[in-house]
C-alpha cells in the first residue's frame, strides 16, 4: 500500500518542479545527480558506454525505426562490433552518428582506406543514420544515408586521420529523412 502511494506522488511530480530542484543544487550536487543518472541509465539498459548522447542518438533512432510502419525492424549490435550499431531484421547494417544541433558534422569513421590511398574502401554498413538533438536531447531529425552517398561525400578530418560527413544542403537532398520536428 506504501509502495503504491509513493508511485502516485513521484508520478504527479512534474517535470518543471524536478529541474527547479536541480537549478537548486550546488556544484557537487550536481555532479552527484549526473553520476546517479548515468548509473541509472546503464541499469536500465538506455546507455551502454560514458558517450551518453551517441548513446541517445542509438536509442533514439532504434526506437523510431521499430515503431514506424514500413521502415526496417532494428536491433542493437553487440557493443565491441566494429563500424555498426543496429542490425536490421533483413541483416542490413546500420552505423548511426549522433550531433547535437547546430552541430553538422559527425564524429568519424575509423577503419576507412587512408585519404589519398588508391585502394577503394570495402564497404562496413548499408546505411549510415544520422540522428540531430536538440540541447535537451530530444530528436529535430533522423537522417538515412546510403553508403554511397557517404563515400561520395565523405570528408578527411586530419587531425583525427579518419573520415567524418557533414549535413549539407546537397548530403539532405539526396538523404530520406526519417524523422523531422
Amino acid at each position: 500500500m506504501k509502495m503504491v502511494e509513493e508511485e502516485k506522488k513521484l508520478r504527479n511530480i512534474k517535470t518543471k518542479d524536478i529541474l527547479n530542484l536541480i537549478n537548486k543544487l550546488d556544484d557537487d550536487q550536481l555532479w552527484l545527480v549526473f553520476a546517479e543518472s548515468k548509473s541509472l541509465l546503464k541499469k536500465r539498459k538506455l546507455v551502454r558506454s560514458s558517450n551518453i548522447v551517441g548513446e541517445r542518438g542509438e536509442h533514439v533512432a532504434i526506437n523510431i525505426y521499430n515503431n514506424t510502419p514500413h521502415l526496417p525492424k532494428l536491433k542493437a549490435a553487440i557493443e565491441s562490433t566494429q563500424n555498426i550499431d543496429a542490425i536490421s531484421n533483413k541483416g542490413e547494417r546500420y552505423s548511426i552518428k549522433t550531433l547535437t544541433y547546430p552541430h553538422r558534422t559527425t564524429g568519424v569513421f575509423f577503419g576507412l582506406v587512408p585519404r589519398g590511398s588508391s585502394e577503394k574502401d570495402a564497404q562496413k554498413f548499408e546505411y549510415l543514420i544520422i540522428v540531430v538533438l536538440d540541447n535537451l536531447l530530444q530528436p529535430l531529425k533522423i537522417v538515412e544515408v546510403s553508403w554511397d552517398l557517404f563515400c561520395e561525400h565523405k570528408q578527411w578530418h586530419s587531425r583525427m586521420n579518419a573520415w567524418n560527413i557533414s549535413l549539407t544542403k546537397k548530403v539532405l537532398s539526396k538523404s530520406r529523412i526519417i524523422y523531422e520536428r
